[in-house]
Formats: structure tokens, C-alpha cells, sequence
């Protein structure tokens, strides 16, 4: 037969777009309709505020994976793509873009505003798809959605009437996270916690009746202006006395009272803490506990409002905090400050102090539904990957708080709400009004506030499909199966998930959480814009294509840890992929002038029954890993197969046979070679996908395309265990003569004299058979199989199980310098042996070490061990 062949070097960008092009011109990344038990992932939706980075690269990849997996078993498969509008990231792109042109957004407008972020959406949606198509992602395009299309918009107003309705949305005059950056308030979970050195300030509060003062520690005078009281324990004996009485409030002199609560630290500062319930959330709970008045003194954009004195408005906090200090310092009330490590929140978009204000906003009862997600993963109903993470699940919902959802910006879903001005009206409704449903006015406008973003992420997995509608989509695709996503967002996005999907589809949204671990650089250190150490998916697909991407982040995620890589880690990948492809040239080339016959009426030797064997073992672990999300142990088992087992072993026997004068061999050979090959690439193809295809349209004995070819199944059939036992002796005997010549320094073009001494007669027949590849891959000149005994005189045994070989050494070697050599690698064995023998026999070493470093000490005692009787036994051997 004529068989094509490929180029002589991989090169991945030669055929990556043509191949992924066509996938989607078949239609091969949308599922089969109206069929059973579909496996379905919805991408965690990327924001449109830029370019997607390693870390998507990873979690794409990662499902890529899967979905491609599951494909090939026969299910329907939906990777449901789309993206997220974050509405506090992407305004914040834009107004940096109006700045830069010396625009403030109040210039232009609402409207005018939101068109703005509409191109930028725009752009940076199609980088984001380019890349994603780039990375070979096998998402249903046709299906892709965005948190402010019309139809999840539909899903967001649903879900907040109805909540309204039950009482489980509402309004009120809380105290928030503010960001004075951003000019919104913040849920509590988008506040990020850091370890800062501030200063503790302590003040002298004047008793209003002049007998005395009370001296008070803070971090924050600047809110001094907007305290209401003063507190002491209730069992303080310092400060009993005073309880009920008043002090006159410094630079403001007002006079606020002194409170007893047990919320005061005794031990903390001077035991006395000014209380302002309106800039400290333990404040607010203990202003409610004692009725005080609420007093606010920042105003949206954190500057000193109308509440303080004239000479403090318009000042920043940090600037009323200098003129405070400055003015109890000009009354003689200033004592000192002091250094004070102590946690600051930050906005976690903008990296701006967040401050706690009073403000009117709209929250979430979050108690109740907490409770059904967390019964949810008490019950099993969801399953993490790593377990440990559940966990992190369990703690945020056991310490849930009402969710603040309104946010006081322009871009995003605005809060269905509207107010008549006429009758004061408040209507929450699914539709726009045309006028009030109380008096029939129609001056009415719409609530200013926009939801946060998580709002409608955390629809996601069943808005995505059609919901509120009950589409076919929903009915076949919800619940979806997994989910890959980052710990990062395990409350911010996959809790609420599992709430909003446990109120309003009554069940969980997915079963298995797989959490992926982060993509560092060789450091250790996060990747980021500042350090300049990250990478650019699209720059790794350039240089080594993008299945060497997917599989090297495959290969190296191992569940739980971090993946630490840099643009040569990805060698790896590229690497595996140009073997595949030498490999097939290999065999392609040998098929010319031959005919492939169906491997079922193919007769099979050993090393082909052991070759099946492999690649079955290797099928049940692949299998085993996928089920259980080890996408390490799944590259790892295919890479070891294809390159040890398949290229290094089977090609290598096979070689002799192609080379044969006797053509029957020949294609007995090449038949078995095929569709070894053939079944190699169905194995392999999820994890490797572009180059597997490419390989795949050329082979003889393809079946349409690989995308959609079933995955390898276990055989029962293909279990040899004896025929496997002897190819590991084989393997193992062969290793051993290697790792001699390597120790003895013995160049590869040494031939030396070897002689296999086996016990048993079927071993010795084996060793026969294979007897020139054996030859050739332990170098001999001349290999000796006998079961008799042996002249061991010159020679080094290699022991192995049931077999031993003996290698005539003592020719080739420099029988002197070898000597030599082994005499000084002896004394440093024996030092060190001794050395860590003393470590493990002193008592105050092995009392207080951990276990872990004891082991280690111990395995280190045996290596050492070990390597002083290897040489003696070598040094003897030399001598004799």
C-alpha cells in the first residue's frame, strides 16, 4: 500500500488552527441532543477586564481534558463557555481609559458611559475567545453566554423579585465595607486582610464633671468626631465607678456617655475604647445593644463630612488623622503613639483601604440557605477535589453573614427597584413600570445601584441554560457534573452556587469540585503583573504549540499543590508530542508495499501479547485517574506507556521483524504496529489532542475522526501476567547491565561479553527469543543464555529475579583506575555511613526530631549502606 506521510519535524502551528477549524465546522463541540446521562462542565466565565493568563491556561486546559475524556466515552458532552461582566474590575478599566483622556465618567453620563464599557467588553471578549480556541478548548461556541445578556438578565431580575418576595431581599441602613476608590460598598468577602504596622494612639477623654480623664487607646482617631460613647468591662474594678457617667468628647466637646459591655478586652490597651458605630462593626453591634446615636463623618469619596467641625471638611481620613493628633496635642489630651502590627482590609480589586461606613444598601438572609448547602455537603451530595477543601466550605457558611449585594456603580445588572416621587412608592418588580401601581404617577425612577457581580454568577450553572425558561437545555444539561475552579472563589462563587441552585432548581448545582492549585513561577511566587514573572498562554502556544501546553500543566498538576513553571518547563510537552510524531514517521515509512490485516486475525507473539498487555494496564489507570480527577497520574501513566513501553521496548523489537526479508513478518508487524498506534492516539487524545488528530487522518486504519472515536476500554482478554512477569525480568536484567556500564564509565560502542544464567528452562527460552534485542540493548559482543554453570572469572554479576548476568568487565576497563575510583567512592560511603550512624544513635537527636526526619535519616543510613557493599563487592570482583 501507498501510505502518506508526515514532515520531517513537528511543527505544531502548521497544523493546530486547520485541525481545530475543522473540529468546529463538523460540529464536533456541541453535544448530541435528547440522549442520556451527558457529562457537562460550565467554565468558570473569565472577566472582561483583560487577556487571560497561565492560571486560566491551567483550569482550561484542565477541562479541556475532561471534556474531551468524556466525549470519547460516549456521552453528550457540554463544555458551556461564556463570560463574566465583574462589574467593579471593568469599571475601573474604563474609568482609568476616561482619566488618562481627562475624563471623569459624571462628565459623560450614565449612558454614555455604559456604551464605553461596551466596546471595551467588546475587545477584550474576542481576546479572550482567540485564546481560548487558541488553547484548543473544546467549548460549545454556539451555546456561549455573558452575566449581562438578555437572557441571564432575565434570570438575575427573577431571582431578586423573588427573594424580594419572600422576604429574603431586602433594604436598610447598615455598616458596609466602603472603598472610597471604588465608591461602593463591598461584601464582606471582597475584603482582603493584611498585616500592616500601624500606630495605637492614646487620648485623655475629660470626665464632664471635671474630676479626672479617661485615657483611651485607638488605631483610629480620625473617627473620634463621630464617637457616641465610651465602654468599660462590666467586672472592670478599675473603671466600675464611672459607668453612667459622661465625658466630654475631645475637639468636638460633646459630651457622649460612659457604657459597660463585655465586649471590651480588659487586658487590651488601657481596658477604656471609644465606640463609633458608625466607622467599626463590633462599635455598630454594641451601638445597637445600648440604642446610640449613629454618627457618620466620611463621606462617599472618604473625605471629613458635614458631621465635623468646619476646619475638618473636605480633608482625607488620612489627613484628619494628622489634624486631630495635632489639635488633642494643642489641648494637652494627646499622651503618645505607639507602633501596632494589626490587619487592615483592602478592596480586593483596587487595593484601596477599605473603610467601614453607614450607608443604605441592599443585602441577602444568607442563614437559611447557608444551612441547605451545608446539609448538602454533610449528605455527600458534593465531593472536593482535594477533600480538604470542603473544609474552607464548611467554615465560610457555618460564619455566614447577610450578603450586601447593591453596589454604587454604573456597570452591571441595576437593582430592579423603583421609587415614585409623588406617593413615595417602593415597587420591586419583574417588568419596567410605566408609572406608579399606587397612584398612577409616572414620576418614578429606577433604584441608581447596580447588583454585585457574584449576583449573577452565582446562577451560572442553570441560568446559562435557559432558566428562568424551562428549556430543553436545562431539562437535559442541569444538573452539570463538575466543576474546575480555583480556592480563591470557593465562597465568593462555588458556596453561592450551591445556595442559589439548592433554593431555586432544589439541587445541587454539580457533583465534584475539583480546586486546582496556582500556577507560580520556579520561586515559589505567585505570578503577577508587578514581579513581570508571568506567562502568556499565547506566547507558550507559539513557541512549543498548544498541546504541549495542556499537557505539560496536565502532567504537573498534581491535586492539591501549587505548579511551579517557567517557558522552559513546557519542553516537556513538546518533547512528548515530537516523539509521538518520530514515532509514527517511523512506522509510516515502513508501510510502503505492505497490507494491514484487521488486528483480530493478526498472530500474536510474546512481546506482543506483553506490548497489550501495557497498554491495557495503562487504559485501566488512565481510567482510574480521570474518575478520581488525578490529571498527573493520567499524563504520567500515558507518557510512561507510549515512550518506555511502546517507542523504547516495542518499536525496538519490532525492528528486526520490519527489516526481515520474509514479508509476512513484515506485515504481521507493521498490522500490529498500526493499530497499536492507531489506539495509542484514542488513549492519548484528550491530553494531546491537535497532534493525535493529525497523526490519526493519516494512519490506515483510522475510523473518521479522533475527536469523536471511542476511548480505549479495559480488556479482560489482554490481562498476561506471565507473559508480563518475563518481559519484567527482561526489562529489569537489562536496566541492571546498564546501570553497570554506566558506573563503570563503558561508552556505548564497548561491546562486552555477557552471560545470562537463568534457573528455569521457559526463562531460558525467552531469553532466546529475544536474545538480539537483548544484545544490542545491553551492549554485548557476544550474550551467552545457559542454564549450566558459569565461568565467573573477569565478570560482575547483575542479579535479578530468577536470572543473573555476568559481565566480562575486566577487558574493557582500566582495571587500575577503576580500582582507584571505587576505593575513594568507598571511603566517602563509609564516612557518611558513619557519620549518620552516630546522628541516629544520639538520643538527643532522635528525642526531639520529628518523625519524618528520623525516617529520612534512616533511608539515607541504608543508601550509604548499600553503596559501601556494592563497592567492595566491586573492589573484590576487580582484584580477583
Amino acid at each position: 500500500m501507498k501510505q502518506e506521510q508526515l514532515s520531517t519535524t513537528y511543527k505544531p502551528n502548521e497544523f493546530e488552527d486547520r485541525i481545530y477549524q475543522m473540529w468546529e465546522e463538523k460540529g464536533y463541540f456541541s453535544p448530541s441532543e435528547h440522549e442520556k446521562d451527558p457529562f457537562v462542565v460550565v467554565i468558570p466565565p473569565p472577566n472582561v477586564t483583560g487577556i487571560l493568563h497561565m492560571g486560566h491556561g491551567l483550569n482550561n486546559s484542565l477541562q479541556d481534558i475532561l471534556a474531551r475524556y468524556y466525549r470519547m466515552q460516549g456521552r453528550p458532552t457540554l463544555w458551556l463557555p461564556g463570560t463574566d461582566h465583574a462589574g467593579i474590575a471593568t469599571q475601573n478599566v474604563v474609568e482609568r481609559k476616561l482619566r488618562a483622556q481627562g475624563i471623569e465618567r459624571e462628565e459623560i453620563g450614565r449612558e454614555s458611559f455604559v456604551e464605553e464599557t461596551w466596546k471595551v467588553k467588546n475587545s477584550h471578549h474576542a481576546t479572550i475567545l482567540k485564546q481560548l480556541k487558541k488553547m484548543g478548548c473544546s467549548c460549545d461556541w454556539s451555546r456561549e453566554r455573558f452575566t449581562l445578556d438578555e437572557g441571564l438578565s432575565d434570570a438575575v431580575r427573577e431571582v431578586f423579585v423573588s427573594l424580594y418576595e419572600k422576604g429574603i431581599v431586602y433594604r436598610g441602613n447598615y455598616l458596609v465595607n466602603w472603598c472610597t476608590s471604588c465608591g461602593t460598598a463591598l461584601s464582606d468577602d471582597e475584603v482582603e486582610h493584611q498585616n500592616e504596622n500601624g500606630r495605637m494612639y492614646h487620648i485623655l477623654y475629660p470626665l464632664a464633671d471635671g474630676s479626672g480623664n479617661l485615657e483611651i487607646a485607638t488605631t483610629r482617631p480620625e473617627t473620634l468626631l463621630g464617637d457616641t460613647a465610651v465602654a468599660v468591662h462590666p467586672d472592670d474594678e478599675r473603671y466600675g465607678h464611672l459607668v453612667g457617667k459622661s465625658v466630654l468628647l475631645p475637639v468636638a466637646n460633646r459630651e457622649i456617655p460612659i457604657i459597660a459591655d463585655s465586649y471590651v478586652d480588659r487586658e487590651f490597651g488601657t481596658g477604656v475604647v471609644k465606640i463609633t458605630p458608625a466607622h467599626d462593626p463590633n462599635d455598630w453591634e454594641i451601638g445597637n445593644r445600648h440604642n446610640l446615636e449613629k454618627i457618620t463623618v466620611m463621606d462617599p469619596q472618604g473625605k471629613m463630612n458635614e458631621e465635623t467641625p468646619e476646619e475638618y471638611r473636605g480633608l482625607t481620613m488620612a489627613e484628619g488623622r494628622k489634624k486631630i493628633v495635632k489639635d488633642l496635642e494643642a489641648l494637652g489630651l494627646f499622651v503618645d503613639s505607639k507602633n501596632h502590627p494589626h490587619q487592615v482590609g483592602h478592596c480586593y480589586r483596587c487595593s484601596t483601604v477599605v473603610e467601614p461606613r453607614v450607608s443604605d444598601q441592599w443585602f441577602v438572609k444568607m442563614q437559611d440557605m447557608a444551612n441547605k448547602a451545608l446539609e448538602a455537603g454533610r449528605k455527600g451530595e458534593i465531593t472536593f477535589y482535594p477533600n480538604r477543601w470542603i473544609n474552607t466550605y464548611n467554615h465560610w457558611l457555618g460564619n455566614i453573614r447577610d450578603w450586601c449585594i447593591s453596589r454604587q456603580l454604573w456597570w452591571g445588572h441595576r437593582i430592579p427597584v423603583w421609587y415614585c416621587d409623588d406617593c413615595g412608592e417602593m415597587m420591586v418588580l419583574r417588568e419596567d413600570p410605566a408609572s406608579c401601581r399606587s397612584c398612577g404617577s409616572s414620576q418614578i425612577r429606577q433604584e441608581e445601584d447596580v447588583l454585585d457581580t457574584w449576583f449573577s454568577s452565582w446562577l451560572w450553572p442553570f441560568s446559562t441554560l435557559g432558566w428562568p425558561e424551562k428549556t430543553d437545555d436545562l431539562k437535559q444539561f442541569f444538573p452539570t457534573s463538575s466543576l474546575v475552579t480555583g480556592y480563591d472563589i470557593i465562597f465568593f462563587w462555588v458556596a453561592r452556587m450551591i445556595m442559589g441552585s439548592l433554593e431555586f432548581m432544589g439541587e445541587v448545582p454539580f457533583k465534584d469540585i475539583y480546586i486546582t492549585g496556582l500556577v507560580r513561577d520556579k520561586q515559589g511566587r505567585k505570578m503577577s503583573k508587578s514581579l513581570g514573572n508571568g506567562l502568556d498562554p499565547l506566547e507558550i502556544i507559539e513557541e512549543f504549540g498548544a498541546d504541549a501546553m495542556k499537557f505539560t500543566l496536565g502532567f504537573l498538576a498534581a491535586q492539591g499543590q501549587d505548579i511551579p513553571v517557567d517557558s522552559s518547563s513546557f519542553k516537556l510537552g513538546s518533547k512528548f508530542a515530537n516523539k509521538i510524531w518520530n514515532a509514527t514517521r517511523f512506522l509510516l515509512m515502513n508501510l510502503e508495499g505492505i497490507s494491514i490485516t484487521p488486528i483480530e486475525q493478526v498472530e500474536m507473539r510474546d512481546h506482543d501479547l506483553w506490548i497489550y498487555h501495557q497498554l491495557n494496564e495503562t487504559v485501566k489507570s488512565v481510567r482510574n485517574a480521570m474518575e478520581n480527577y488525578r490529571f498527573d497520574h493520567a499524563c504520567q501513566q500515558v507518557y510512561h506507556f507510549f515512550w518506555d513501553d511502546f517507542c523504547d521496548w516495542y518499536v525496538e523489537i519490532s525492528k528486526v521483524s520490519l527489516s526481515s526479508e520474509n514479508q509476512k513478518e513484515r506485515e504481521r508487524t507493521a498490522s500490529i504496529l498500526t493499530a497499536l498506534l492507531e489506539e495509542s492516539m484514542r488513549l492519548i487524545h484528550p491530553f494531546l489532542s491537535f497532534v493525535t488528530e493529525e497523526i490519526y487522518q493519516k494512519l490506515p486504519n483510522k475510523q473518521g475522526y479522533l475527536m469523536v472515536a471511542p476511548y480505549p476500554e479495559y480488556q479482560e482478554s489482554r490481562v498476561q501476567p506471565v507473559v508480563s512477569d518475563k518481559f519484567t525480568i527482561f526489562q529489569d536484567l537489562i536496566g541492571g547491565v546498564r546501570t553497570l556500564r554506566s558506573t563503570f564509565a563503558i561508552s556505548p560502542d564497548k561491546k562486552i561479553p555477557i552471560t545470562v544464567k537463568v534457573e528455569q528452562s521457559q526463562m531460558e527460552e525467552f531469553f532466546n527469543t529475544y536474545s538480539a534485542m537483548g544484545a544490542s540493548l545491553m551492549g554485548s559482543s557476544e550474550l551467552t543464555i545457559t542454564t549450566d554453570q558459569v565461568n565467573v572469572e573477569g565478570s560482575i554479576p547483575v542479579a535479578g529475579r530468577g536470572v543473573e548476568a555476568y559481565v566480562y568487565v575486566r577487558d574493557v576497563v582500566d582495571l587500575e583506575k577503576e580500582l582507584a575510583k571505587l576505593k575513594k567512592e568507598l571511603k566517602l560511603a563509609e564516612k557518611d555511613k558513619l557519620m549518620t550512624e552516630k546522628k541516629l544513635q544520639n538520643k538527643g537527636f532522635t528525642d526531639r526530631a520529628p518523625a519524618d526526619v528520623i525516617e529520612k535519616e534512616n533511608k539515607k543510613l541504608a543508601e550509604f549502606t548499600e553503596k559501601v557493599e556494592k563497592c567492595c563487592r566491586y573492589i573484590e570482583l576487580l582484584q580477583q
